[in-house]
């Protein structure tokens, strides 16, 4: 029954239009700063991955079709994530436990931080409104080591993505 209303919803999500309440940060333009929890109660920020590459990934809710096959995806890449020094790190509004219970549960290897004020959303312009609760939109921000926006990914395919950032990042990577 659970499995079914997370289906239910998710689905809810798609068909019901969402309206954006932030700006969209640029490419080229420092990645805006955050100090967000983890999974495991642990504070991340943005300059804690200065001299690395960040793909920092916005996503709806924690254990949703969608969302879990992204996170699936991204987990099963991480050793081509690590071999090119990029961090990936996991953001919604959901809570830290709620960010434990779906790592957990698909033995996630990397930060789900935990933006439940939704103020980092809002920073990166991707916090929005859906069935009338507050959540972030399934998008991705590539940031260079220097921290700055080197590309953002405004429509992702949970299916596909990962690898679109791998190939994009060997590209970067490779200048």
């Amino acid at each position: 029954m659970k499995r079914f209303i997370s289906i239910i919803s998710a689905a809810a999500l798609l068909l019901i239009g969402t309206s954006s309440l932030g700006g969209q940060v640029q490419m080229g333009e420092p990645a805006p700063d955050f100090e967000l929890r983890d999974q495991s109660g642990q504070l991340h920020s943005i300059e804690d991955y200065r001299g690395q590459w960040v793909a920092l990934y916005f996503y709806p809710k924690d254990d949703t079709p969608g969302c879990t096959t992204e996170a699936c995806e991204f987990r099963d890449n991480i050793f081509a994530f690590k071999n090119l020094n990029c961090q990936i790190l996991g953001v919604s509004l959901d809570d830290e436990d709620s960010h434990k219970k779906f790592s957990e549960k698909y033995s996630l290897p990397f930060p789900l931080l935990a933006d439940t004020d939704g103020t980092t959303a809002d920073a990166y312009g991707v916090k929005t409104r859906m069935m009338g609760m507050s959540v972030a939109k399934r998008q991705t921000f590539l940031i260079d080591p220097e921290g700055n926006i080197a590309k953002h990914y405004e429509k992702v395919d949970p299916d596909s993505h990962s690898q679109q950032v791998l190939a994009d990042l060997e590209v970067l990577t490779a200048k």
